[in-house]
């Protein structure tokens, strides 16, 4: 039976979501059918105009998890 491949399949491929098996079937599927190869190139330009963010913690985010982790670590030695 052959497999539908969904753009939640291609995007989980394209962010590198997909087992070991998953890939290599994609990669089968993307060779044979022009369509889904054409739907996953879609994706990637799409995916390539998204804004590059990275999101840090503040520094009293940071002070609150290290204080917990601290107090949480006695408690369990006590």
């Amino acid at each position: 039976m052959k497999q539908t491949y969904t753009k939640n399949h291609l995007l989980k491929y394209l962010y590198r979501e997909t087992s070991l098996s998953e890939t290599l079937a994609i990669e089968e599927a993307l060779v044979e059918d022009r369509n889904l190869f054409e739907e996953l190139q879609g994706l990637k330009e799409a995916y390539c105009q998204l804004p590059k963010v990275k999101f840090n913690p503040s520094s009293s985010t940071i002070d609150k998890i290290l204080s917990y982790s601290k107090q949480t670590a006695l408690e369990e030695q006590a």
